[in-house]
């Protein structure tokens, strides 16, 4: 990855998009830390209400702590990210949107047009609600504002700030894809849970300090010390087993053989190459991860606003659903079975057999041993079947194993390592992101690299 970096950096070209994307990225981090009119230095008395495993708390990831702090991108790119898939979906299930999606450019330009509007109406909505959520648990700079008769005017400028802020996310994004390198959100996801880490290793480093000062003190046991600097080797380590092992899946694909027929056109024979069709282990990205979690994380969301039970069968079942608690062994299934469910989902929806039969017909390919048309597609529906199977697994590792981390941890206490258990349940979201982008952009460099090399047919 760095050799390609230093490689792209000695071409003019590339070091210009280069430049522009880091560019565009740090006047979004600077945005990210400008707060917000009327608000304090925080907008959340609590962090930790944002740490375990509500919808806010995994806005709050995605934003980069710009939630928490109540700044003017604090709404991050989750309206843009939900709006494209809102139009997506909308363009599989209407048919004027799917035609006029393969009008070429000039359909996708109008998609988004329309994926803007989207966004700007869902910033409003969730604004208000950011808005709403702030004025009744959290403290304003102005003293019983809900009975100011200035509350209305508070809350058209911030919401107002949010949706200006979302749509400069939306652009920001939008210039990354026509100007710079790799994909816009992709990038700004990326910034954000990279922008957390050094506060996550600074925390680290510190526990270690303070537990080894009480250690040598007497305050602590030698065990007990042993137990947590144990408990952060292993997380490390387990860390650094999930990007290997997310590399190595992210790669792996399944090729089916195609072979094409021969035809003479003039005094020249063309065709009859063999090939293949590949198709990727995990075609579906994180999008079931989101959105399972999404949905999970609705009862949690809703004891935010109405509070957590004190006893009874109700807090039994509220506990079943919070992943930062010790008994969320539910929430593990439950989170499992639903990756499985959307990841094919969202491959129906994105990969369509009876369309790539139907392409390999009209190029006059043929997978060897099966009859073109139907049995093609049966066939390739098959293999996509099995493939989406073993994605979906895999995600479902990637994504519940840091949450059986905690289970195990907090079920067997060995030191003080409790702070910030609440925080590792979407850690394996977050790793397969970085991971993500940072091996789709490298792998646009290279490809752009190549174009630049490629001296052409006539040399």
């Amino acid at each position: 990855m760095f050799r390609t970096l230093a490689n792209a950096w000695k071409i003019e070209d590339l070091r210009k998009k280069l430049l522009f994307t880091a560019l565009i990225l740090l006047i979004y981090r600077i945005g990210a830390v400008i707060p917000l009119p009327f608000l304090k230095g925080s907008a959340f008395q609590d962090g930790v209400a944002l740490s375990g495993g509500s919808a806010l708390g995994f806005v709050n990831i995605l934003s980069g702590n710009a939630f928490q702090y109540g700044t003017l991108f604090a709404l991050g790119v989750s309206p843009y990210i939900t709006a494209s898939i809102v139009m997506q979906l909308l363009t599989v299930a209407i048919p004027p949107l799917e035609r006029l999606a393969k009008r070429g450019e000039e359909g996708k330009e109008k998609i988004a047009q329309y994926t803007r509007y989207v966004t700007i109406a869902l910033s409003i909505i969730t604004g208000i609600g950011y808005y709403m959520l702030i004025a009744k648990q959290w403290n304003m700079i102005h003293e019983g504002f809900n009975t100011s008769s200035n509350w209305l005017f508070f809350a058209i400028v911030i919401v107002a700030c949010l949706c200006a802020g979302s749509s400069v996310v939306m652009w920001l994004a939008e210039k990354i894809n026509e100007k710079g390198i790799g994909n816009g959100i992709s990038l700004i996801l990326f910034a954000n849970i990279i922008s957390r880490l050094p506060v996550s290793i600074a925390g680290n480093i510190s526990s270690i300090i303070a537990n080894f000062k009480s250690m040598r003190d007497g305050t602590m046991k030698v065990g007990a010390f042993i137990g947590s600097l144990s408990f952060i080797i292993c997380y490390a380590l387990l860390i650094l087993a999930l990007v290997w092992f997310i590399i190595f899946i992210t790669d792996s694909e399944r090729r089916i053989p195609v072979q094409y027929a021969k035809k003479v056109v003039g005094r020249k024979m063309y065709g009859g190459q063999s090939s293949n069709l590949p198709i990727k282990l995990n075609m579906t990205g994180v999008m079931p991860i989101i959105f399972a979690s999404t949905i999970l994380s609705i009862p949690s969301t809703i004891m935010m606003f109405t509070g957590k039970p004190e006893s009874g069968f109700w807090l039994a079942v509220a506990n079943q659903f919070d992943p930062s608690s010790q008994v969320a062994w539910t929430y593990a299934i439950i989170q499992f079975l639903l990756i499985i469910a959307f990841a094919y989902f969202y491959t129906a929806i994105s990969f369509n057999p009876i369309e790539v039969s139907g392409n390999l017909q009209k190029n006059g390919g043929a997978i060897p041993g099966i009859r073109p048309g139907k049995n093609t597609s049966d066939f390739i529906a098959k293999v996509l079947s099995r493939i989406t199977l073993l994605g979906a697994l895999f995600l479902s590792i990637i994504c519940v194993l840091p949450l059986l981390l905690q289970l195990i941890f907090s079920l067997t206490p060995i030191g003080d390592y409790t702070a910030g258990l609440a925080n590792i349940a979407f850690g394996g979201t977050s790793i397969m992101i970085v991971v993500g982008v940072i091996l789709e952009t490298v792998r646009e460099i290279e490809a752009q690299m190549t174009m630049r090399h490629y001296k052409g047919f006539l040399e």
